[in-house]
């Protein structure tokens, strides 16, 4: 349930996306009537309304679930903040200047946020944080700890990398269908090889 909850804003963005490139007309009408005060000449074109909208819905998205952990009273993770601000930046430069360009930066700036929280904690905080979320899941050496977590910053910078790739060498299209699928398939790919390799070191259900 949590996978699906963090995912919200993704799912969403795809969505609108997909149903705005083959509803153009009525996409470009309520990009028109409700984001044309926030794009800088005021005209949101058929072409661009497919990525306008689906980048507000993604942030309202983003505002929604965090006011939903406040109004519920749970805690509100440092990187779902931090998820905020950079679809915020990122997102309302996109609608501001329409220019998918920002948006697609988006993911790249949020792969190395979390590479860079990784690094930074191990390096200079001596704080593994791989290990604080998976240590009650199994039991390995303190060097094997450190290795895993730096596969995850590994990870998170390559993803980041991948996805201007696409980015620049593809069609928005292509660069939402590689956000939706690609990007999650990657890392359940990795999860899972990560998991495999680990096997032997899980711990026994009590």
């Amino acid at each position: 349930m949590k996978f699906l909850f963090d995912l919200f804003p993704v799912i969403l963005f795809f969505g609108v996306f997909k149903w705005g490139e083959g509803n153009a007309e009525t996409a470009q009408a309520i990009g028109q009537q409700y984001l044309s005060a926030l794009v800088s000449d005021g005209t949101v074109t058929a072409a661009q309304a497919p990525i306008l909208l689906a980048t507000a819905i993604a942030i309202l998205a983003t505002f929604a679930q965090i006011g939903y952990l406040l109004v519920r009273g749970r805690k509100v993770d440092n990187m779902l903040w931090i998820s905020l601000a950079i679809i915020a930046v990122f997102g309302g430069a996109t609608i501001y200047f329409h220019n998918e360009t920002f948006i697609k930066w988006k993911p790249t700036v949020l792969y190395w946020c979390f590479a860079a929280v990784l690094l930074f904690s191990q390096m200079f905080f001596n704080r593994n944080l791989v290990r604080a979320m998976l240590e009650k899941q199994m039991s390995l050496p303190e060097g094997l700890w450190r290795r895993v977590n730096l596969s995850w910053v590994a990870f998170f910078i390559t993803m980041g990398l991948l996805n201007l790739f696409v980015a620049y060498s593809f069609s928005t299209a292509a660069w939402v269908n590689f956000k939706m699928f690609g990007g999650m398939g990657l890392m359940f790919l990795f999860i899972v090889v990560q998991s495999l390799v680990l096997s032997k070191h899980m711990k026994e259900p009590q």
